[in-house]
């Protein structure tokens, strides 16, 4: 925040106001709910990019850009009730992008290899959970987006639609057959 010249000696008069008073409010305030945001939502939002990419340490470097990125438009958003919304729809992306990249390394010859199939996490894991989360990771990305948003996240199909860029009755249809391939993938009728 850039202050005004002021000459040696003189003193701004009592009661005027600043000329960045208002910047630095609505900055302010944007910056509080975005660490109020940050605080409530950061591990759900850690979770979901975890069973779109596949590895914690992804995912987290996935939210905290996310953040990073709200932070940097903070000046932008005027409707802090809209950041949640914005947030999820960036971490979604964001994990799109790595799982674009990773599938370029693939075509050229390098492979990822998640770390969350080390022998510790799968212990974590139930098997009953591992075996889901398995069949979720061979789901088409736009299936597994959908069935995380809407069974992990517990959002509606109005919210899905708006994270996603697609309409609600794609949502719909999208839903429908990402639970029809994982119950064939998983020996489970539909």
């Amino acid at each position: 925040m850039r202050h005004p010249r002021r000459t040696a000696g003189t003193v701004p008069e009592a009661g005027a106001p600043e000329a960045d008073a208002p910047e630095v409010d609505h900055r302010a305030a944007g910056t509080a709910a975005l660490v109020a945001l940050f605080r409530e939502h950061q591990l759900g939002l850690a979770r979901t990019a975890l069973m779109i990419v596949g590895d914690r340490a992804t995912a987290e470097d996935v939210v905290q850009d996310a953040f990073v990125d709200l932070y940097r438009r903070i000046d932008r958003l005027t409707d802090h009730d809209r950041m949640l919304p914005y947030a999820r729809a960036a971490v979604v992306n964001k994990c799109r992008t790595v799982l674009r990249r990773r599938k370029l390394a693939f075509r050229s010859g390098r492979t990822h290899e998640p770390p969350v199939w080390s022998a510790e996490s799968a212990a974590m894991l139930g098997e009953e959970r591992r075996e889901v989360f398995l069949a979720l990771r061979r789901l088409p990305q736009r299936r597994r987006e959908a069935l995380v948003l809407r069974y992990y996240l517990d959002l509606d199909e109005r919210e899905i639609a708006e994270i996603m860029g697609i309409g609600v009755g794609t949502v719909r249809s999208t839903v429908s057959r990402a639970l029809a391939a994982l119950a064939d993938l998983l020996g489970e009728e539909a």
